[in-house]
């Protein structure tokens, strides 16, 4: 059976259902990973923590699990059913956050984001290979871009809507509201979602799923796909590093609530993260992206300018002109997420996706939860002595993570070099 058959089976609706199933896997993803970002002060208050520690606690004990179990349950998705594995693991990590808010010491706070990130370890890999295996190959960026909508709306969970559960209920609310709609969604994959077989769409032929090291080999080959790694790694660092301090910084520089933070960053995470993501999709779905080299030189294009308009936000006193440079900076930490899912996912064997969705975020989720909270909170205990976390020690330090955006834009750049090579090598399809 040709790919052409086995695509035309599997109709439109379903095909679309399974992709709107799979976004609200990654927007409660989001939502329960990143909405400590808006009740950080609140939480630090709580705990005595300064900077550095609140930074540590909240990044580090979902970070280091998350990143190193990804691979071990990416080795399982490549080889059983990955609905199941989804289903379980939303459940796991939606229990997990509703614990965050019933916690009362440092240590509960860090086991319970342990188990936030041991849940999440196998969802959004899981979710990535099984929409490969339901759009054709010169689809997944575009159907993996609508499937990055799930960071917009999760962020926007995470800053506008639990910035006004926070103020009005407290910080423990929000863990708890947030929490909840998983069961409904993980029931829902279970009941409703047919697994389906790997590599239909594509026009290799694989005998079974190949070792750790087969697939480590084969990603080192692909040098693209290690230049499109990096490149998303430091984007990642870069911009949600930045966007994690964000609600604080709002919050001391210019004297607000985490509400009236929430109000000029969320819905700009919600509407401009949106509309970058879906206009993104709609464009990598026209011919003249079936290239996949002017996929990345446009990544390389918005990124830069994106990290001069960063630079901006942190420099300026002035909040008018902050809020209007956000509107460049915040959708770009959007738009990349779906084409860089979507390339990988073409540079990847049918039964290595699952793995190198991991390796991704791996390298993404170092950078954004382990290496940027530590180093910005780090740094701004270093520029106050006193490591009280004053609005000036965060901005110095915010600033002096912003121009990493460059770095990323470069590897974007290279990345193309041998990309149209390396996604027939793994696909055997010819653009």
């Amino acid at each position: 059976m040709q790919a052409g058959d086995v695509e035309n089976t599997t109709s439109t609706l379903i095909r679309w259902y399974v992709l709107i199933m799979m976004v609200l896997v990654y927007t409660l993803s989001i939502a329960d990973r990143y909405v400590v970002s808006t009740v950080l002060d609140s939480i630090k208050a709580e705990l005595h923590l300064t900077d550095g520690g609140v930074a540590m606690l909240t990044s580090w004990p979902l970070a280091l699990f998350y990143v190193v179990l990804g691979f071990p349950i990416s080795y399982v998705l490549d080889r059983n059913s990955r609905r199941n594995i989804v289903a379980i693991s939303i459940a796991l990590w939606s229990a997990m956050t509703i614990f965050c808010g019933m916690t009362k010491t440092v240590l509960g706070f860090a086991v319970t984001r342990i188990g936030v990130g041991v849940g999440e370890a196998g969802g959004t890999p899981g979710a990535n290979s099984i929409l490969s295996d339901y759009f054709p190959a010169f689809r997944r960026p575009m159907a993996l871009t609508i499937f990055s909508l799930g960071a917009p709306l999760g962020a926007w969970l995470s800053y506008n809507f639990a910035g006004n559960i926070a103020v009005q209920y407290g910080w423990r609310k929000v863990f708890l509201v947030l929490g909840a709609p998983g069961f409904v969604v993980g029931l829902l994959i279970w009941l409703t979602i047919r697994e389906p077989k790997r590599g239909q769409l594509d026009h290799t032929l694989e005998a079974g799923a190949p070792g750790v090291l087969e697939t480590a080999r084969f990603l080192w080959q692909q040098r693209s796909a290690v230049h499109v790694m990096l490149g998303s790694a430091l984007t990642a660092l870069w911009g949600w590093g930045l966007i994690y301090f964000t609600p604080s910084f709002l919050q001391r520089i210019y004297l607000l609530d985490a509400a009236q933070a929430g109000a000029i960053t969320g819905p700009i995470h919600l509407w401009g993260g949106g509309l970058a993501t879906a206009l993104t999709g709609w464009l990598l779905g026209l011919g003249a992206f079936k290239d996949p080299r002017r996929i990345v030189w446009f990544m390389g294009t918005i990124i830069g300018i994106a990290t001069f308009a960063s630079i901006g936000i942190y420099w300026t006193r002035d909040l008018a002109v902050a809020h209007a440079l956000f509107w460049i900076f915040i959708p770009s930490i959007y738009f990349y997420i779906g084409p860089c899912f979507g390339i990988l996912n073409n540079l990847a064997k049918p039964r290595m996706r699952a793995m190198f969705c991991a390796a991704t975020l791996f390298v993404a989720n170092v950078g954004n939860l382990l290496i940027a909270p530590s180093y910005v909170g780090g740094l701004s205990n270093w520029f106050d002595p006193a490591h009280q976390g004053t609005a000036e020690s965060l901005r110095l330090a915010l600033l002096c993570l912003a121009p990493v955006g460059f770095w990323a834009t470069f590897h974007y750049f290279w990345s193309a070099r041998q990309l149209v090579q390396d996604q027939e090598r793994a696909t055997g399809i010819k653009i």
